[in-house]
């Protein structure tokens, strides 16, 4: 069983804060899981004395793990989940930045260990729920990340690449960072690049040692469904109004190239709406990207440590009992 031990969400070695990571590739269905199992914590715990069972709020708290989600507004397109579909379950860092400027992970990263922190008082347990590999990482193991000022002459020349360019002048400077990064997201490839040109290489960060007493579960579907998966969803996101949503940004005030520089879905309806790509185009090309990126967010995941792999709510919820971060 998941076992609280304290109003501080302490292990029973009292030493590190419990944790649950829930991870899996997009369109995997992991914001849905969260909140299952976040009510199920209620259900899972018998130690008397450390909540009142009788009590309507949940033990479970959500901490979002999606560099996308952070932004206000951006909600179709990263499938953000609502307020009707958290079912009173408390969500973290989503909707906390401004989608005209870029968020880093140094800020995710203040922000979630507050956020860890917070709910560890409540003697409630954090659930760190999403798919970028690159924010679960630094966050879970607490990485201090490379201190490189920004090289404005170097940015100017890499603006004017495409993001295959980018891809390419990465993959040749650091094959490692090349296949763990979204080649369409120039943002984060311009980034990279600089990193390497300044430090030889982007340096890795899994490392076993972690401020945290956590237990990994990975949801995994065959390739068939997920594919299957995205498709669906995909189709569903047009119909409820993904074009709208960045038609709507940009009117707002976001520039084509900011809505390109945030990839998968917003790259391609802002390149329809420039004409760029006719409807058919953008739904076939954004759909073949969103499988690739999957892909790799699987092959981010394969080096992290002690992850459980489960298909189903059932699944986790052994493993929750099985496995106990007590």
């Amino acid at each position: 069983m998941i076992n609280i031990k304290s109003a501080q969400g302490r292990s029973a070695s009292g030493g590190k804060p419990k944790i649950i990571v829930l991870l899996g590739p997009t369109a995997s269905g992991k914001s849905d899981l969260a909140v299952k199992l976040a009510k199920q914590l209620k259900n899972l715990n018998h130690v008397k004395g450390v909540v009142n069972q009788n009590s309507k709020e949940f033990l479970g708290e959500i901490i979002s793990a999606d560099s996308r989600q952070v932004y206000r507004g951006l909600n179709l397109g990263t499938g953000k989940i609502t307020k009707r579909e958290m079912t009173g379950v408390p969500h973290h860092l989503l909707d906390v930045a401004d989608p005209k400027r870029i968020f880093t992970v140094t800020q995710y990263q203040k922000l979630a260990k507050r956020a860890i922190k917070d709910i560890a008082k409540r003697g409630h347990l954090p659930i760190i729920c999403g798919g970028t590999g690159f924010y679960l990482e630094t966050l879970v193991f607490d990485k201090t990340l490379p201190v490189v000022k920004p090289n404005l002459k170097l940015r100017r020349q890499l603006e004017k690449k495409t993001p295959i360019e980018l891809w390419q002048n990465l993959k040749q400077l650091d094959p490692n960072r090349a296949e763990t990064i979204d080649p369409n997201n120039k943002v984060r490839l311009i980034r990279a690049i600089e990193i390497t040109t300044k430090l030889g290489k982007v340096p890795p960060l899994s490392k076993l040692d972690s401020p945290y007493d956590c237990l990994w579960l990975g949801l995994k579907l065959s390739d068939q469904k997920l594919a299957q998966n995205i498709h669906q969803r995909l189709v569903k996101r047009l119909k409820q109004g993904l074009v709208a949503e960045v038609r709507n940004l940009q009117r707002s005030g976001l520039s084509w190239t900011r809505l390109e520089a945030l990839g998968l879905e917003y790259r391609y309806v802002a390149l329809f709406l420039q004409h760029k790509l006719s409807k058919k185009e953008m739904f076939e090309q954004l759909e073949k990207v969103i499988n690739h990126y999957a892909k790799r967010q699987m092959t981010w995941f394969r080096h992290l440590p002690n992850i459980n792999w489960i298909e189903t709510e059932t699944e986790a919820l052994k493993t929750m009992k099985e496995k106990s971060i007590n």
